[in-house]
């Protein structure tokens, strides 16, 4: 018996790949789906989004699989046609900003089929919402927000001029601290994200209609046993992923540690080495002086404790030759 189905929390995790999918790849729910891509591009008055066609996995192309990452495509149906390839990513992977930037480009370029001509082309936003901090404040200066939109702009001349073909918006959770004291919409979908999981009842203060029905949705006594199972799997592919991915850490760290100490120790013996050598150096320096009957002052003595193997061979060498420190 799943171990979800005998303790029973009030809600499932929407970060989980199967409950993702019940909430925003159901057409049944495309409302939710329109209400959150509407909040996170800011879209207001007829910009909004009318409708949303879920694209076949035909229509959508090869896309980079990747652990636990849940990914829903769909078309919009508004006056531009945009494209939207909808992902969440629970745990972070190597290179992850690239497997983005590739999904989205992927989508953009198998719009075309043999023979069709570049104006049947629609722009394609890549909405990626992470379980963890893509881009820490300590990366950048001044720091990334928790949402953040990114297309290309020229950055030559200062017209500001834009290519809208390509856009990426990420909603980075972790960095979501405000508890219930909600700001915005965005504020509530996060809180959505971070906090179902654990909740008992829906916040009072949501005040968003599709927000209050997407935790419908993940309200775990809708589910069936077999979606009771599927989501168990699911939780314990990401908390072996999580045991996995510690470890791997742990790992680094110890052979980074070892590393660390191999190479301190070369380098301790390669310093002592050094300093043997000096040592002999000066001394040689001080006997053939002796020898040669010239006198090393106080300050000369202090600048051959200083000096260098380099300096001290030239030194030697001097001595040899014009007989003179």
């Amino acid at each position: 018996m799943s171990r979800f189905w005998a303790m029973r929390p009030v809600f499932a995790d929407p970060k989980a790949d199967s409950v993702f999918k019940r909430v925003f790849g159901e057409p049944a729910h495309k409302r939710i789906l329109i209400s959150f891509l509407d909040s996170l591009l800011g879209l207001q008055g007829d910009a909004q989004i009318a409708d949303i066609e879920y694209l076949t996995p035909e229509q959508r192309g090869p896309y980079v699989e990747e652990m636990k990452l849940s990914l829903v495509d769909v078309k919009c149906l508004d006056k531009r046609g945009t494209r939207y390839v909808v992902e969440m990513q629970v745990l972070s992977v190597a290179e992850f900003e690239k497997r983005v930037v590739y999904n989205v480009a992927k989508a953009y370029a198998t719009q075309l089929g043999v023979g069709d001509a570049y104006p049947m082309l629609n722009d394609v936003v890549g909405v990626t919402i992470c379980g963890f901090n893509l881009w820490p404040d300590s990366s950048c200066t001044p720091p990334i927000p928790m949402l953040s939109r990114f297309r290309f702009r020229e950055d030559g001349g200062g017209n500001g001029h834009v290519l809208q073909q390509l856009r990426f918006v990420f909603l980075e959770l972790e960095k979501y601290t405000k508890g219930e004291n909600f700001e915005t919409i965005v504020d509530q979908w996060a809180h959505f994200f971070r906090q179902a999981e654990t909740a008992r009842s829906i916040p009072a203060n949501i005040s968003e209609p599709t927000i209050r029905d997407a935790y419908e949705v993940v309200r775990m006594s809708s589910f069936t046993r077999d979606e009771f199972e599927i989501y168990d799997r699911d939780k314990l592919a990401e908390q072996t992923a999580r045991a996995t991915a510690e470890k791997e850490r742990a790992t680094g760290r110890a052979e980074g540690k070892a590393e660390g100490k191999a190479e301190g120790k070369a380098e301790g013996l390669a310093e002592g080495e050094a300093m043997g050598k000096a040592k002999g150096l000066r001394q040689a320096i001080v006997d053939l002086c002796d020898v040669l009957g010239i006198s090393i002052s106080a300050d000369q003595m202090k600048a051959l404790e200083k000096a260098g193997i380099e300096e001290l061979n030239t030194l030697r060498g001097r001595l040899k030759t014009e007989r003179r420190l």
